[in-house]
């Protein structure tokens, strides 16, 4: 295994980048010339995997809601987008049920072990932290939460027997599936860290053939995943939290090495939370989103700011004034988010001030309409007044919606596999501040900040669009330009999705999307932006999964070129 280990370190720059433009780009799919979109009448899932979104559209044939699906499609996921999430991973829900005309959000963040804090990665002389421990390794993890909040969807708001929704997950695991092009670019990507790797030898028995990544076309089974996947159906998340599963996951991490970092009593103690909806307004369109440790305040802060400017006809899509000003928004409502964001059970984040128009109207008057600002500083919002990664978005025929945003962190997570359990567990420690003062400082029992950002529209009181994506900070800047998009721009939500992605993170380089005209990037430079283009449908920007009502009342499922997702319906 050692040298093994060393081979892949010394061929890593070599060998990755020869097989990344030999094989990937010969295998990744032609995203312009499939059909990403699906119109149906009684049912839509639109999933970052098509295996996934056929394991929700299963569910949903036989009977079941939105949320059944969800839950199918979770699991489905952790399974055929292995890099990206999993039970050893967590995310966030949000909810609309139709006969209640209510939102829900249900929050499965992973948390912070109790012996979590900002002291405990080891350090050099200069204080930075030393051999990528806050992303790789035992000290990267937080305790999981997707399977306990699997659970509570499930049980509070689905209508199936708990074993039938998983049973699309088991065979998908049993049979294994081949790995696609985007797989094969993930894998790629985090070829040169697998040598860091705790569980490197589960890495190279799954995703490397002959101690280089497996190609498109070549089939991942992982076996042990479908026998605690038998677990779950039989026990319940229990089986994951106080049962063999966890015991085995505090086996690997009562190692010395480990230092007990994850124990029974922070596996046992963890809890899902169901919170209220950010709720906030567009151009006429009452918009729910993710609150805090989730990012729906910095997406709608964008919002508020770019509806006090006449878009639309006004002001093209395409051009140099819409996406100065986009990006002025997006720095301003980053320098907030960084202020003032953390765990709303640890530290006061000012929401309803954050989000008020009365605050939206101040920070804009700080955009210069010509010239770029430099690094924003936070404002300071009113009182409050009477945050690797995948998404998913489903609608049944009652009018249930839902958006499951799910990560475990970094591709690959933490690079550990508790031996015979096949999860892939996250490096979520990562997502903390290594800062003790910050609001998103590590602490035991604490969630993580996280740019998860899914959304639900509805108009008049009736549900019309359900979004969220992946891609760390890209999430915020891409679920804004979407709902920009079809409300503004009246694109219909595959053009929304496919559109070119402009992102800032209050910082001096702004991301184009390849697709603009050319001039763009003059323009930007000429305002003074300092420009990096990417390339068309870039994986950076995210890939959004969505789904929405269409005039003549059908559902329009939509996936994002970005990704594999393709949308199904019926």
């Amino acid at each position: 295994m050692e040298r093994k280990r060393k081979y892949l370190k010394y061929l890593s720059l070599l060998a990755v980048w020869a097989v990344v433009f030999a094989v990937f780009f010969a295998a990744a799919p032609d995203a312009q010339a499939e059909n990403r979109d699906f119109i149906a009448a009684d049912g839509i899932v639109s999933v970052a995997h098509p295996l996934a979104s056929q394991a929700g559209l299963e569910i949903l044939r036989k009977g079941g809601n939105a949320f059944d699906a969800a839950v199918a499609a979770s699991f489905a996921l952790g399974v055929a987008e292995p890099a990206a999430s999993g039970i050893g991973g967590g995310g966030v829900a949000i909810l609309y049920v139709a006969k209640e005309n209510k939102s829900y959000v249900v929050d499965f963040q992973d948390v912070g072990p109790a012996k979590a804090n900002a002291n405990v990665w080891p350090r050099d002389r200069e204080g930075k932290i030393m051999n990528k421990a806050k992303r790789i390794g035992y000290l990267s993890v937080c305790v999981p939460g997707q399977a306990r909040g699997m659970e509570v969807i499930s049980q509070k708001f689905g209508s199936l027997a708990w074993a039938d929704v998983l049973a699309p997950a088991v065979r998908l695991a049993d049979e294994g599936l081949p790995v696609s092009g985007t797989l094969n670019s993930i894998i790629m990507e985090s070829f040169s860290d697998m040598n860091l790797y705790p569980s490197g030898a589960f890495f190279e028995r799954h995703f490397l053939e002959g101690g280089l990544p497996k190609s498109a076309g070549e089939v991942v089974r992982n076996t042990d995943l479908a026998k605690t996947l038998r677990k779950i159906a039989a026990g319940g998340a229990d089986a994951v939290y106080k049962g063999e599963i966890a015991d085995a996951i505090v086996k690997e991490f009562a190692r010395p090495q480990a230092g007990g970092w994850i124990t029974k009593e922070d596996m046992a103690n963890y809890r899902v939370i169901i919170r209220e909806p950010v709720v906030g307004s567009y151009r006429g369109y009452d918009v729910y989103l993710m609150p805090p440790p989730s990012a729906g305040v910095t997406v709608m802060q964008i919002l508020n700011i770019m509806e006090g400017y006449e878009l639309g006809d006004k002001i093209a899509k395409d051009s140099g004034q819409f996406n100065h000003i986009f990006v002025e928004a997006q720095k301003l409502a980053w320098a907030d988010q960084d202020k003032y964001a953390g765990d709303p059970d640890f530290v006061r984040v000012p929401v309803k001030g954050m989000i008020s128009k009365k605050y939206a109207d101040t920070q804009r008057k700080r955009i210069n309409p010509a010239k770029a600002g430099p690094k924003a500083t936070a404002g300071d919002p009113p009182a409050d007044e009477s945050a690797s990664t995948t998404s998913f978005s489903i609608i049944d025929k009652e009018g249930n919606m839902i958006t499951v945003t799910q990560t475990i962190g970094h591709f690959f997570g933490a690079g550990i596999v508790p031996p015979g359990t096949g999860i892939l567990m996250n490096d979520h420690m990562d997502t903390f501040s290594q800062r003790a003062s910050s609001p998103n400082a590590p602490q035991g029992g604490k969630r993580v900040f996280s740019s998860i950002a899914g959304a639900i529209l509805v108009k008049d009181g009736k549900p019309f669009l359900t979004l969220g994506s992946p891609g760390a900070a890209r999430i915020i800047s891409t679920v804004a330009q979407v709902i920009i998009n079809v409300v503004d721009y009246r694109m219909n939500l595959q053009e929304a999705i496919n559109a070119p992605r402009i992102h800032n993170r209050n910082a001096a380089a702004t991301y184009l999307e390849g697709g603009y005209p050319a001039a763009l990037t003059d323009e930007l430079t000429a305002r003074g932006h300092k420009i990096t283009v990417l390339g068309v449908h870039d994986l950076y920007f995210g890939g959004v999964q969505g789904a929405m009502y269409m005039p003549d009342g059908k559902l329009h499922g939509c996936a994002d070129p970005r990704r594999d997702g393709v949308a199904a319906g019926y």
